[in-house]
């Protein structure tokens, strides 16, 4: 697909992330304890996550229906050579306790390939944006991965799954702070993937992840230099699988350590 038509869809996405991203934070619940529905364990569903994923759905099909479209919700309503994957609330578990770490994640992948993404964070303020061969910015400012090269000075975060095994997920974290690294969980895998990509990171390990949480994203970690595991190329476009992001400096020490190729 030609470039021009790629960032054609771009800028319509923009507007319609900001009104999802509105929806979202007038149907945020208040603080307190969980609302929605449980899943199953610590995975959560709220009202919002359908009405905002059907909002974008319907935006996308109205200007662009040729294209397909798949989402964490509703999977693959339509078809294309073109096809926007959408997160409508990554980071539900935060969303649902009136949290403020959460975010709309939108990607639009050519084939197999992404070569776009927004990520909008409306309770912090912050939208991250790429166009692959265009760069990537947050809120609007050129951005790219962290410079460290020395794992005893580096910030990595794990993200936890009920798919993973306690045992496996004890042993990734040990061999993390085996590095000398900080580690960190903050409940949105875009959003961390998007740390990753502007240097407040240096890594980020989910032992299984889905291509909606991270259609948006892996365009900006591209962008940025930073590097990260063939998500794609092992099996991500059909299932949950393991992704590492981590910055450059760090990334053979920090794949060794938990024993995740990198590309």
């Amino acid at each position: 697909m030609s470039d021009a038509a790629i960032l054609c869809r771009f800028e319509a996405a923009r507007s319609i992330v900001r009104d999802a991203a509105d929806l979202a934070m007038a149907m945020r619940p208040p603080p307190g304890g969980p609302s929605g529905k449980q899943k199953s364990a610590q995975d959560w569903l709220t009202e919002a996550d359908g009405a905002v994923e059907a909002l974008i759905s319907e935006r996308i099909g109205a200007l662009f229906p040729e294209d397909g479209f798949q989402g964490e919700e509703e999977g693959r309503t339509r078809t294309g050579r073109l096809r926007w994957v959408v997160d409508p609330i990554d980071g539900t578990s935060n969303y649902a306790r009136g949290r403020s770490r959460w975010c709309v994640s939108l990607g639009l992948m050519d084939g197999d390939q992404p070569v776009a993404g927004i990520i909008q964070a409306p309770a912090l303020h912050e939208t991250y944006t790429a166009v692959r061969g265009h760069g990537a910015f947050l809120n609007g400012r050129p951005i790219k991965a962290s410079p460290v090269t020395d794992t005893r000075s580096a910030m990595v975060e794990m993200g936890w799954s009920n798919k993973v095994p306690d045992g496996i997920y004890a042993a990734k974290m040990a061999a993390i702070l085996e590095l000398g690294a900080m580690p960190r969980s903050g409940g949105s895998g875009a959003l961390a993937l998007a740390d990753v990509a502007c240097g407040r990171l240096d890594g980020y390990l989910e032992m299984v992840i889905n291509l909606w949480d991270v259609a948006a994203a892996l365009v900006l970690l591209e962008e940025t230099g930073a590097r990260f595991s063939p998500f794609l190329r092992d099996g991500g476009l059909d299932r949950g699988i393991t992704l590492l992001a981590t910055a450059p400096g760090i990334a053979t020490d920090l794949a060794v350590a938990l024993a995740v190729p990198l590309d």
